[in-house]
């Protein structure tokens, strides 16, 4: 995950550890949202993804500020917009946010090929505006 971490850093302008969070987060949301199979081998493509998930599963969804707050009021927070309640949780801005999933979808299509990112993306409603 180093590698993939130093990346979303870097092309996101953010801290290592930031990076860490978010890769957590959305790692954790393909994990709930995606197509079991397709997730399964992109994580065993991608070395440390399970670990990964399970801290960003672990990220507390309560954390999500103003977002967040709004998200639990309307009695959401599932979907990409509690995906992005979570990111703004953890201190990240919109473009942000695009930076650190389009690197991170990048280094996914590198590791364990295009169609299963694809086929993953296709499955999320909007997830393919960030892939």
């Amino acid at each position: 995950m180093e590698e993939v971490i130093a990346r979303v850093a870097s092309a996101a302008n953010i801290a290592p550890d930031q990076a860490q969070r978010a890769i957590g987060i959305i790692l954790a949301f393909l994990q709930k949202e995606g197509p079991t199979d397709e997730v399964g081998a992109m994580f065993q493509a991608l070395p440390g993804a399970e670990d990964a998930a399970a801290a960003g599963a672990a990220e507390n969804p309560g954390s999500g500020g103003l977002m967040g707050g709004l998200m639990s009021m309307m009695g959401g927070g599932g979907g990409l917009m509690g995906l992005a309640a979570k990111l703004t949780g953890i201190g990240l801005g919109t473009g942000e946010m695009a930076s650190v999933g389009k690197e991170l979808f990048a280094y996914a299509r590198e590791k364990a090929g295009d169609d299963r990112v694809s086929q993953i993306a296709s499955a999320i409603p909007g997830l393919g505006q960030f892939v």
